[in-house]
């Protein structure tokens, strides 16, 4: 199907309150701007640079979503106009953050990723890293980003039993740190599901999800 077309069966068949963010990285311009006319406005990129070409070919617009891990020297590259960093996994990369977005004169959102798979190369931090951070002095005093939610990524296999309990993980975790508010912690927003598993993580309370081969097609990284 046409990625028009995809992405209007994606849109119907998800619930009002779940935002989809459509995973542009590998993708032409073209394949994006072809999304963006059927009148999707957020994309996901998981490398900087290729997220700062396009930003600087695409329309203005557009909400840039950064999805994949991010090196703490590379967030200059994109602090100028990134709506939202999905993988923060450690408090030095949330100093980072706030001292780029100080020097842009704009506070940043964030999520704070949680790491929810089995798999070792996966990142992110645990419920009690979590929770110190919030409730740290340092963490109050980064006046230049919010923390609007928490990410994770569930393990890469076919047993869904263990995918749905990665994803109710998260959702408890949410819930638990959801009575922690401050300035710079509003948590409103779960991330997760992808191509593969979204419509169980909406099942399990996600509110927005990342879906990149099912609006695309299938990447070749060869290219």
């Amino acid at each position: 199907m046409p990625i028009k077309e995809n992405l209007n069966h994606i849109q119907s068949s998800i619930p009002k309150h779940v935002t989809l963010v459509a995973v542009s990285k590998t993708k032409p311009i073209t394949d994006i701007m072809e999304a963006y006319h059927a009148g999707q406005r957020i994309f996901g990129e998981n490398k900087i640079q290729e997220m700062v070409e396009k930003h600087e070919a695409m329309p203005k617009d557009i909400e840039w979503h950064m999805i994949g891990h991010v090196q703490k020297n590379k967030v200059k590259h994109m602090a100028s106009f990134v709506s939202l960093i999905h993988g923060v996994d450690h408090f030095k990369l949330l100093k980072e953050i706030n001292k780029q977005a100080k020097k842009q004169e704009r506070t940043i959102d964030c999520l704070l990723q949680i790491k929810i798979a089995n798999e070792a190369s996966k990142f992110g931090m645990t419920k009690i890293d979590a929770l110190e951070i919030i409730q740290s002095e340092a963490f109050s005093k980064l006046e230049n980003l919010r923390v609007t939610g928490l990410m994770g990524m569930a393990t890469f296999t076919d047993n869904e039993q263990q995918i749905e309990q990665e994803f109710r993980y998260l959702k408890n975790t949410f819930n638990e740190l959801e009575s922690f508010k401050t300035l710079n912690f509003n948590p409103k927003i779960i991330s997760m599901g992808m191509s593969g598993d979204y419509p169980l993580a909406i099942d399990c309370g996600s509110t927005m999800i990342r879906v990149g081969s099912s609006i695309f097609g299938e990447r070749h990284y060869s290219e």
